[in-house]
């Protein structure tokens, strides 16, 4: 289909999801690109692959025989000063689990798309959010995106946010739903881009006339003060969203957020939710409003670090949150709602957390599932998890 031109002079198309991340990845300029192909990502790559080859985008393309070689290519080409763009899903990202902490303790910038799929046994390839939020403790920064202009949008976020805190950032998509579905959405101009995000310049990386080692062996007051000063940085990284989120919108005319909220000026009941899932919740409190019913939404975009002050004063007062989880830590409940919880905990008159475990799997849920967990809310255990 051929472009169109937007009001703003961006250009607007119809593109799945996967190729709505490779634009994205494209107008970033990667100097490298490694990948291998995974369900339901493989889009992502294989559209890269092709720009590359066209030589619509001049960079080099490393063919891999795992998921566990591409994040150490990555690692490599970082390493040696370059951008670098990878993106994975479920047992790929998995299998990248040692390199993903290397990656955040060398103080290393990259930006890798994870394309959320539940991990087996048994088989399994829709959505879920267990594979990145199983990584949560990786030093990973992480995003989740209710549509494919937001993970468009968050690969350049990323990029220039994750070069300015020298560490990684994982965007998650989550997958079939916004990777196998096609939207209209802008592209932004290559020029806007590059404005917004300069051409990376590390401030250090591998060079013989300057020799330097990364990953050497660290003495044990040397290695606490490094992981002090990485989670001095997290601690940051709300405030330097922020900003990142306002030059965004001043260069492309779309306001972000780490955490939105719908409908919630007087509600009772807030339901908290992060990436897809959240326009079929949206769907859901619009009809319960027209019922009558106070409840409202939550949109969780960042989760590492999780943004506590934000979700205390955007929650804090209200009378309960439903937490609509899509990953669980077994033996302790729904992942988001464990979070959630220990934000809460020091507050004299927080609201009550109630654990719903809404979907695994790609089970599907739809605007009439939301209404029954909250017409149910008043049954619900607060000791323990929820499910639907």
């Amino acid at each position: 289909m051929p472009y169109r031109e937007d009001g703003g002079g961006q250009k607007r198309d119809m593109l799945l999801g996967s190729d709505a991340v490779a634009y994205g990845a494209k107008l970033c300029r990667p100097d490298v690109i490694a990948a291998y192909p995974i369900t339901p990502q493989t889009h992502i790559v294989e559209t890269l692959s092709l720009m590359v080859d066209s030589g619509e985008l001049p960079s080099q393309f490393v063919k891999v025989e795992s998921e566990m070689s591409a994040i150490a290519a990555c690692y490599g080409a970082v390493a040696a000063g370059s951008r670098a763009f990878t993106a994975t899903s479920s047992h790929g990202l998995a299998l990248m689990h040692e390199m993903l902490h290397w990656f955040a303790g060398a103080r290393f910038p990259m930006v890798m798309v994870n394309a959320n799929r539940a991990l087996g046994a048994p088989w399994n390839i829709w959505t879920d959010q267990g594979d990145s939020l199983s990584q949560r403790d990786t030093g990973w920064l992480q995003l989740y995106c209710e549509t494919a202009q937001e993970a468009l949008d968050s690969v350049i976020l990323a990029y220039r946010l994750a070069e300015q805190i020298m560490l990684p950032v994982m965007v998650n998509i989550d997958g079939f739903i916004l990777s196998h579905t096609m939207e209209q959405l802008a592209i932004p101009e290559q020029e806007a881009v590059d404005a917004f995000l300069p051409r990376y310049e590390a401030p250090y990386f591998l060079d013989t006339d300057n020799p330097l080692s990364f990953g050497a062996a660290a003495t044990p007051d040397n290695f606490y003060n490094m992981r002090k000063a990485l989670a001095k940085t997290m601690k940051s990284v709300p405030g330097r969203l922020k900003e990142t989120y306002a030059g965004f919108e001043e260069h492309f005319g779309r306001p972000y957020a780490s955490l939105e909220t719908y409908r919630t000026e007087d509600a009772e009941t807030i339901i908290l939710v992060s990436g897809a899932l959240t326009g079929t919740t949206r769907v859901a409190v619009d009809a319960m409003r027209q019922d009558g019913l106070k409840v409202g939404l939550a949109k969780l975009r960042l989760f590492r670090p999780f943004p506590q002050d934000e979700l205390i004063q955007a929650l804090g007062s209200c009378r309960r949150v439903l937490v609509f989880n899509r990953a669980v830590s077994f033996g302790a409940g729904g992942t988001l709602s464990q979070e959630l919880k220990a934000a809460f905990y020091h507050l004299k008159d927080r609201p009550g957390v109630f654990d719903v475990v809404i979907s695994l799997g790609g089970k599907e849920v739809f605007p009439e599932t939301v209404a029954e967990v909250v017409d149910q809310a008043d049954e619900l255990s607060e000791e323990t998890s929820n499910w639907f």
